[in-house]
């Protein structure tokens, strides 16, 4: 159960620090920190939905933009050892290599029809971005037009000079990446910063018809610099052991960080062979081919003053540390997260110690450790971010207090592990921030953080549901709300009165689940009365009926109940995950009972799949020669669907050697086995062989193969 909430608690905390980077350009934690969130994650749980998510949805009230080329986070390191595995195991001992710095700014994809600059998107979720065109033409160094004809779009990244910042904006942000966000994405020329005042930088082009002739990567920043945009300055390594220059080169940038035009973090080391890259391909989150290594942490020391605990939308109770001024990397903090009271007793800090804080490349720096009492002339001396001198008396010595009630609510706690949960679900801040949650993923214009404090802090609401009794009267009374402003809510509220099952369940905000899993739950459950007969058998426990079965076919007991294992033969849904869903919709009964007395909720569309795989449901277990994911992509890529588990509805089984006891099972209940010989004269149009497969000892009296014209 701790592992569970372990997971639920990670998964919520990658997909809120995400989206105040992305979407609010202000982050809580550095990306060190938030980097070891994820690596946990991915730990704990491989096939959690949050890892196949490149950032969040951009905000409501801003139009959307499909990016035709996905922009793909990448792979991280920060030691030579990471470089070294790089070059020798991820690619597999390649020659050449290409480095950039890695620009600290704004990711922004270019596209140019025929030449002409036709549009500019922010990076947003990977597949999806703001459109920003508009502000990205202030940009002086973006050209509205090439000097070749061409249908392309380019990568790049949105940076501020820092000479410019020192002279303009020092004391307008902490930060240029900050200032970089905000100006391009600003609608009225209302931002901290001018567009004019952005540099932009490429690293990367996609052709979207005939592409110019190139082996290399470099080659086509060549062909950019020719076209009228300049790339990121880049190296080029090629040697039979370039990891050794490539570390060189580190070492170089580190030296010179200080003095680089602009605010870098590290260095983006990528294959320049573009064939090798193609072989090499993608996972669902980063190129394989390509690692951003990062410079090695800054510190500096400070003073603990005070814990404050607050209480965010999935009631989780965090401790933010208040500490006295301190500027690291350029950057003045005076409050970081300590994260749950797991991390306070594995510190050991108290109220009054002196702190080590170390900030890995970004915003805010965390505490390292405890270096013992301080003293008085460790406060001398410090200044707020905006200049003014700090005073503040040093604090007795005390131990951080763990609170028991809930600081927003005062509802009783509960400890689950290292983490504290309240599970109020009428706690004013889980309220607020799931009212916000649901009109984002709503996409609603208008209903901001703002309204929403405005019309809890009437009483006008206190729930979701609450929106959907809202009229024009109850509006209008309200601060600086107008009678347009006020229709426009409506009109918001009117619309999203109808959604499919699968967007309402994304809506609900439960943790860990993202729109993906939403809507293929939705599609298991088909209806709410479906979600709700689901739900009752989720439920069940051995010796219940509706448990199902006590045992498989070859009498191996069953871990869980049979409406879990129906929805875990979806791909991408395992044991934890199923329950996460169930938990999450029983903690939200009552809402989903007060809501659907308002909302029409649609049936979620089937997707028809087309290829030569389409209708069918594969399984793949054993060791391959390919790996598991290139057979899964090759399935999925023929219109065919790719399960973890054994049942009757699976279609075949693609087995390589050792393949257990997913083989035992499909051969009696007379699945068809394939081994990759199969596969691929499947893929190539042809019937799978009849004979034998000698990797898998399948004998031809007890297993035939099936015919894709049996399906």
């Amino acid at each position: 159960m701790a592992e569970e909430q372990r997971i639920e608690e990670l998964s919520a905390a990658v997909r809120y620090h995400r989206e105040l980077y992305y979407n609010h350009s202000a982050p809580e934690i550095s990306d060190a920190d938030f980097d070891k969130l994820w690596d946990e994650l991915k730990l704990l749980d491989p096939d959690n939905s949050v890892l196949h998510e490149v950032g969040p949805e951009p905000l409501p009230g801003t139009e959307k933009v499909e990016h035709m080329f996905p922009m793909r986070s990448l792979d991280k390191g920060t030691t030579d050892d990471d470089i070294t595995h790089f070059v020798t195991q991820s690619t597999f001992g390649g020659k050449r290599y290409l480095a950039q710095p890695k620009l600290d700014g704004s990711a922004l994809s270019l596209e140019y029809v025929a030449g002409n600059l036709h549009r500019a998107a922010t990076r947003g979720s990977g597949e999806k971005g703001e459109d920003v065109t508009l502000n990205a033409r202030l940009v002086a160094n973006i050209p509205l037009r090439l000097n070749v004809a061409a249908d392309c779009h380019v990568r790049g990244e949105v940076v501020m000079p820092l000479a410019i910042f020192e002279k303009k904006y020092r004391d307008v942000s902490p930060n240029p990446r900050n200032l970089c966000s905000g100006a391009l994405r600003q609608k009225h020329g209302d931002g901290k910063a001018e567009a004019a005042d952005l540099v932009f930088c490429a690293y990367d082009v996609k052709f979207v018809n005939e592409a110019p002739t190139a082996k290399h990567d470099s080659e086509l920043l060549a062909w950019l610099q020719k076209a009228g945009i300049e790339p990121a300055p880049w190296t080029v390594f090629e040697s039979e052991s370039p990891q050794v220059g490539m570390i060189e080169h580190t070492e170089e940038w580190s030296a010179k960080r200080s003095d680089f035009e602009f605010e870098i973090d590290g260095i983006v080391f990528k294959l320049d062979d573009l064939q090798q890259r193609k072989n090499l391909g993608m996972t669902a989150h980063h190129p394989r081919w390509a690692l951003a290594w990062k410079f090695p942490p800054e510190e500096a020391t400070s003073v603990l003053l005070s814990v404050d605990w607050q209480t965010g939308r999935t009631g989780n109770v965090t401790p933010v540390a208040r500490i006295a001024p301190q500027s690291v990397g350029g950057v003045t903090v005076e409050n970081t997260t300590l994260h749950n009271p797991g991390e306070v007793a594995r510190l050991g800090v108290k109220i009054g110690d002196k702190i080590l804080i170390v900030r890995r490349g970004d915003v805010i720096p965390k505490i390292e450790h405890s270096l013992g009492r301080a003293k008085h002339e460790d406060l001398a001396g410090r200044q707020h971010a905006d200049g003014t001198p700090f005073a503040h008396e040093l604090p007795e010595e005390c131990e951080i207090t763990i609170p028991q009630i809930c600081p927003s609510c005062d509802s009783s706690l509960v400890v689950e592990g290292a983490f504290l949960k309240c599970y109020n679900m009428l706690c004013e801040a889980r309220t607020s921030r799931s009212i916000l949650y649901w009109c984002r993923a709503l996409e609603m214009d208008g209903i901001g953080e703002k309204l929403v404090e405005q019309l809890l802090d009437a009483n006008l609401i206190s729930s979701i549901s609450g929106l959907y009794q809202l009229t024009n009267q109850d509006l209008t009374s309200l601060d600086r709300m107008g009678e347009k402003s006020a229709q426009n809510v409506l009109s918001e509220l009117t619309r999203t009165k109808q959604m499919t099952l699968g967007k309402f369940i994304h809506a609900l905000g439960l943790p860990g689940i993202g729109p993906e899993l939403a809507s293929l739950f939705a599609s298991h459950v088909k209806t709410l009365e479906g979600m709700f007969d689901w739900l009752g058998g989720a439920h069940a426990v051995l010796g219940d009926d509706a448990y199902g079965p006590e045992f498989d076919l070859i009498g191996k007991s069953h871990k869980s109940n049979i409406a879990i294992r129906g929805l875990c033969e979806h791909d991408g849904i395992g044991e934890k995950v199923a329950i996460q869903v169930r938990d999450g919709l029983e903690l939200r009964r009552d809402l989903i009972l007060e809501l659907s007395s308002y909302l029409i909720l649609d049936e979620e569309p089937v997707s028809v799949s087309n290829g030569k795989f389409g209708g069918m449901t594969f399984c793949i277990t054993g060791t391959l020669t390919q790996s598991r994911k290139v057979i899964q992509l090759m399935v999925k890529a023929a219109g065919g669907k790719v399960v973890g588990s054994i049942s009757a509805k699976l279609d075949v089984l693609i087995a390589g050697e050792n393949a257990g006891t997913k083989l035992t099972k499909a051969v009696n209940l007379g699945i068809a086995v394939w081994d990759e010989a199969s596969l691929n004269q499947a893929l190539n149009g042809s019937e799978p062989s009849s004979e034998s497969n000698d990797s898998t000892k399948i004998s031809q009296k007890t297993q035939s193969q099936k015919s894709l014209l049996d399906f």
